[in-house]
This record gives C-alpha cells, structure tokens and sequence, in this order.
C-alpha cells in the first residue's frame, strides 16, 4: 500500500499551487466584506477597479465605478443608522475558476445577516454573488459583480 503526499495528489489532479490561490482569493472577500460591513466607502471602493460594474437587486440599475460604489455604502450606512440596525455579510461555498485572460470567475453564497439594536441576528437575505477578478499591481480586484437573491428567483 502507497500513500501519496498531498502535493503529488495535487499534481495529479493538475492543482498544483491552486490552494495557494483558494486563500488568496477567500482572503480578498473576507477582507472586502469587512470594510462593507463597517462602512468604510473609500477602502471598499478600493478594492473595485476603476471601470467596475457591481449589479444587485437592492438598486435599480448596475453601479457603475468607484465613485458610484462608494456613494451606495453611505447610502446604506446612512439607512443602518436611521433602522438601528447592523448587518453582516457572510460568504461560503466559494468556487474559483480561472478565466482565459487570466482573470479568475468565482461563484459563492452570500448570507447577509441583520441584528436590530438589542436583538438577536437572523438571516435577512440569501444570495448567489458571481465576479470576475482581475490582478492590477498584484492585487486582486473586481471588475464585475453581479448579485442575485434567493427570494426574487
């Protein structure tokens, strides 16, 4: 009997250096969702690029750019404020794919969580978040997202 390491495994499964990227790329969202969730607009709009389309049912039509993505996370500071409430984004079942110009696909689930003021947390929406990534300066940004949820299928 012969146990392979998990590097050859990889090799094998031709995903040598894709576990490296997997945290890589769960670390962007875990850091992105963080700067959305405490309202920082600049730092969150930072980690966009330039030309970004970002499309989610919660806005009429797709936002489109930095300046634009900045403006919708004070609007939504400013509607948590007003309600009292905090919410909390939550990504899993995160799939990478890479794209042929090299920028990476991903597909996750997007659990947003609401807490009233001195209430207990509960699950506001469910959502399906597909991007296109790209590396600009060796940083992954996103390009294009687009948000769909569960509720409005």
């Amino acid at each position: 009997m012969t146990t392979e390491t998990l590097d050859r495994i990889e090799d094998l499964a031709g995903q040598r250096g894709f576990g490296d990227l997997y945290a890589r790329v769960q670390r962007f969202y875990a850091h992105q969702m963080q700067l959305f969730d405490l309202h920082d607009a600049d730092g969150w709009a930072a980690t966009f690029t330039e030309d970004a389309v970002f499309t989610v049912p919660t806005v009429p039509g797709p936002v489109r750019g930095r300046a634009e993505l900045a403006a919708n996370v004070l609007r939504n500071r400013a509607r948590q404020g007003d309600s009292g409430e905090q919410h909390r984004h939550w990504i899993g079942m995160l799939d990478v794919q890479g794209g042929p110009d090299g920028s990476l696909r991903t597909r996750c689930y997007a659990l947003v969580y609401v807490t009233p003021r001195g209430g207990s947390s509960e699950v506001l929406r469910v959502c399906v978040m597909e991007d296109v990534l790209v590396l600009v300066d060796g940083e992954w940004l996103t390009r294009r997202r687009v948000v769909t949820r569960d509720d409005l299928a």
